[in-house]
């Protein structure tokens, strides 16, 4: 309860962070077809390999696809490569999205498996938390007291939250991108992460304590 607590609080100190949407063309595109029938409408799109289909999900996704990246890789050069190979993985493997979810919550998670992959060969030991199974409970502060949001809102710059958040454990980090600069329910980021939605919580309330924290110290 107070990890829901907690980020109901944190949601303005991310508002600053989530200012670029897709442009207009992309979203005139998607107010044509019926809501309920968009994700259905992609994956039709995405199996016959529309060309038009593709250039319009890049132009509405792109920036956030790649700011998702350049937060879990930790490197902007990284995230680029990243951010290409997932477009051609889109491509090649759009068959596979059969429209059940949203096409994000796909998108993300062809994102997140390629840099693991990339991670794992480079850097072994990097991104271990990412694949845990962490099922633990979230740790409660020890007094009951409320955590001093006080002191995150005199930091809501940010610059001063992104280097903060660069600073914390990918696991965690991501999780916290996913839920506040992304705007993805704990479902959502649930099927993102392949983990219960236990662990989201448990991982999106250790990240903003961390992230208080590093701001409190900063």
């Amino acid at each position: 309860m107070k990890s829901l607590t907690m980020a109901g609080r944190a949601l303005h100190l991310f508002q600053v962070l989530a200012r670029i949407s897709g442009s207009m063309n992309a979203a005139a595109y998607f107010l044509m077809i019926d809501m309920e029938s968009e994700a259905r409408a992609i994956a039709r799109g995405l199996r016959r390999r529309d060309p038009q289909l593709l250039d319009r999900l890049i132009e509405q996704y792109q920036h956030r696809l790649l700011r998702y990246l350049v937060y879990l890789a930790g490197n902007r050069e990284l995230a680029e490569d990243l951010f290409q190979e997932t477009w051609i993985r889109v491509l090649e493997r759009g068959h596979q999205y059969d429209g059940g979810h949203k096409f994000v919550t796909w998108l993300y998670a062809v994102a997140r498996n390629l840099t693991i992959d990339y991670l794992r060969k480079k850097r072994p030991l990097s991104l271990d938390g990412l694949m845990e199974d962490e099922e633990r409970s979230p740790a409660e502060p020890a007094d009951g007291r409320p955590l001093p949001w006080e002191v995150v809102a005199q930091h809501e710059q940010a610059e001063r939250i992104s280097a903060a958040l660069v600073g914390i454990p990918a696991d965690y980090r991501e999780i916290v991108v996913l839920r506040f600069h992304e705007g993805l329910a704990l479902e959502e980021i649930a099927t993102v992460i392949g983990a219960p939605v236990g662990t989201v919580k448990s991982r999106l309330y250790r990240g903003l304590n961390m992230l208080m924290s590093r701001l409190k110290g900063a």
